[in-house]
Parts: structure tokens; sequence; C-alpha cells
């Protein structure tokens, strides 16, 4: 009883959790993920293959397996969806009218895929500053 008054003790751990971030080459996925981090927005490389980076809030650990997203690397992504709690999928919202069919294409593999469909998706529009961004109800 007294050790419990006056030693705190460690704090208790935060909840883990998996996910996966998909999304073509330039649509924003490194930037999203260096700025939840708060690293610096200089010296940004696209992701060739994957990144895991770790994101913590005040009540939870996110882990971030980020894959890169080349065309010859997509047919990979499957490969590392085992285990993923969470999808976020990122879109370049200024990116050409073939690109989003594209990505429009990726992102309906992934909500169909086994290991993914019963997953919380995140979409995120990205590059909404650039002059050329849809909308929402374009990007759909």
């Amino acid at each position: 009883c007294f050790r419990a008054l006056c030693c705190k003790g460690p704090p208790p751990p935060r909840p883990e959790y998996d996910l996966v971030c998909i999304g073509l080459s330039g649509s924003g996925k490194t930037s999203l993920l260096s700025q939840l981090c708060s690293e610096s927005p200089e010296n940004i490389v696209s992701t060739t293959g994957f990144s895991i980076k770790a994101v913590p809030f005040q009540n939870a650990v996110l882990n971030v397996k980020e894959l890169g997203g080349a065309d010859n690397i997509r047919k990979y992504w499957s490969r590392y969806y085992q285990g993923s709690q969470g999808v976020i999928f990122v879109l370049d919202s200024a990116s050409s009218e073939d690109d989003l069919e594209t990505a429009r294409n990726e992102l309906h593999s992934a909500l169909q895929h086994p290991q993914l469909c019963t997953l919380p998706f995140l979409i995120l529009a990205n590059h909404q500053d650039k002059p050329a961004a849809r909308s929402v109800q374009e990007v759909r």
C-alpha cells in the first residue's frame, strides 16, 4: 500500500496498432508520416520498397508500414498486409486523370483484399493546396 502511494513506477504501456499506408508514388505518404512524427519536411525521399514508422500519440502508438507506390512495387503490397489493423490510403488529388484512375483501381483492389476488407480505411485526398486539386466529389 505504501509503495503504491510513494512510487508511481513506470507508466502503463500504450496500446499499439499496426497500420499499412499505401498509395501511388508521389501521393504524399512519406510526407504525411514525417509530419505525424514531427520530423523535418526537408530531405524527404520517396520510399523504395517499404519503411516502418512508430507514430506516438498520447494514448496509443501507431506502427505504420509505408509501402512504396511505384508500379513495379504495388504488385507486392499484399505481402505486407498480414497483421494490419487499419489502412491509410493516400491519393494525390491534383494528379492526372490517368493516375487518379490507377489510384481508384488500387484502392478498390485493397478494399476487396481478404486481409483488408474488414479493416477501417482512412482515405486521404492529399495536395488540396495545389490549384489542380479535385474536390472529394470529383475524386470519387
